[in-house]
Order: C-alpha cells, then sequence, then structure tokens
C-alpha cells in the first residue's frame, strides 16, 4: 500500500507524520498514537492493517525531541530502553503535538468522512486526554495509564470512546480499571472492555513478553467493529 511522510509544523520545529493509503487512495482518517517504543514494527503493523480496512492511517513521531524517528525492539534492552525515553517525555508537548498531527492529518486531501484516533499504551493515555481537547469522530484507547486517574475529564468527552484494558496489567492494577468501569458505566458513546487474564499490552504481537493472543483475538474485532460503527471506512 502507498505510504509517505507528512510534514507537522508546530511553533518550535516540525515532526513526522508517517502515513498508510489505503489502496483505493481515500478514506476517513486515523491517527494512531504511538506506545513507548516509539513508531516501530509493531505500529507500523497496526497502521498497515487499519489501512487495510479503508483508513488513511497517520503514526506521529512523538519523541521528535528527544530523538527524531527513535524507536526500540520489544526485547528486555529494548524495553529498558523505551521505559528510559518515556521517562523523559512530556506528556503535556506530546498532547499537543498530537493535537496538531491531527489537524494536519484531518486536512489531507486523502481523507474523507471524519478522522478518528487510536492509542496504545502510552497512546492509550494521548488518545484520551486529546478527545477532551477536540472532537474525533471516535476514539480508541488501549490501556492507558493516565486514564484512571484523569477520570475528570469524561465530561469534556463528546467523542465514542472504547476503552480496553488488561484484568492483570502489572502497571494499572484491577482496582484502578475497576474506577474506569465505574465512572464509563451509562455514559453515550462509552464502552469498556477488560481482558481479565490479559496484562499490559495484550495486543502488540511484536512483544513475546506482553502478547497475549487470546486476549487480542478478542479485543481487536470489539474495536474494530466500534471504528466500523462510527467511522465507517466504506
Amino acid at each position: 500500500m502507498p505510504t509517505r511522510t507528512q510534514p507537522v509544523t508546530v511553533q518550535d520545529g516540525e515532526f513526522d507524520l508517517h502515513l498508510w493509503i489505503p489502496a483505493r487512495g481515500h478514506g476517513p482518517g486515523l491517527l494512531l498514537l504511538q506506545e513507548i517504543h516509539g513508531v516501530g514494527d509493531y505500529i507500523r503493523a497496526v497502521a498497515e492493517d487499519l489501512a487495510g480496512l479503508g483508513y488513511v492511517v497517520g503514526a506521529p513521531d512523538l519523541f521528535w525531541r528527544l530523538e527524531r524517528n527513535w524507536t526500540a525492539d520489544h526485547g528486555e534492552e529494548g524495553l529498558s530502553r523505551a521505559l528510559a525515553m518515556g521517562g523523559r517525555f512530556d506528556v503535556a508537548t506530546g498532547v499537543d503535538d498530537s493535537a496538531a498531527a491531527f489537524e494536519t492529518l484531518a486536512s489531507l486531501p486523502e481523507v474523507a468522512g471524519g478522522t478518528g484516533v487510536v492509542g496504545f499504551c502510552l497512546g492509550g493515555s494521548l488518545a484520551y486526554v486529546l478527545a477532551a481537547r477536540t472532537t474525533p469522530s471516535v476514539v480508541l484507547s488501549f490501556y492507558g495509564s493516565a486514564v484512571p486517574d484523569s477520570l475528570d475529564l469524561l465530561d469534556r468527552i463528546t467523542s465514542p470512546v472504547q476503552f480496553h484494558f488488561g484484568g492483570r496489567d502489572e502497571f494499572i492494577p484491577r482496582e484502578k480499571v475497576a474506577a474506569v468501569e465505574r465512572a464509563v458505566a451509562g455514559r453515550p458513546g462509552m464502552e469498556i472492555h477488560v481482558q481479565e487474564s490479559a496484562g499490559h499490552a495484550f495486543h502488540n504481537f511484536k512483544s513475546a513478553r506482553f502478547h497475549d493472543a487470546e486476549a487480542a483475538r478478542t479485543a481487536w474485532p470489539l474495536a474494530t467493529g466500534f471504528l466500523a460503527r462510527h467511522l465507517p471506512a466504506a
């Protein structure tokens, strides 16, 4: 499928928005927000999957102020490097950059029919916060650790949102996930799905440590179904 890089200009510089274009050449937009490993093999594979469904997918290089187009693999050494990089990342600035990337993606000539946001891990947190600042057509937030501690943002979100968590996430205690369940219950357009036997990053099929095939097989159709309902690509 066609790919290219689109520059995103902000007040203090410019960074890359990596694009995947569906075969038909146009479609709704999906901003794909990275995990702490950067826009690496996993995020690129997810982008290809989503573009295969008919979406114009844009994955911004959110670590550009630290190191441009930095990535880490999913082995133990790569995870250590990724955790260190994530610790240096300024979340507030990352939300600003995500908003700029969202605007850039939505303005592209290939994008028609609305623009949504999908985020994993770090990106799951950013997608949630971004939804409180703008109005994406749809939001998917996978195991965002910032979500349970910022539930006050829910009242500012009008977009359809689907949350995904693992019940045995070593970074997000189950009681915090339960707080999200209670807060989301009854809110129109919002869903939460918890894979009780899964840990963090269970969808990451590039990570031998984190991937949970059964949980991923359950969660991913829920996610793509939610996209299809709120941001149809056909």
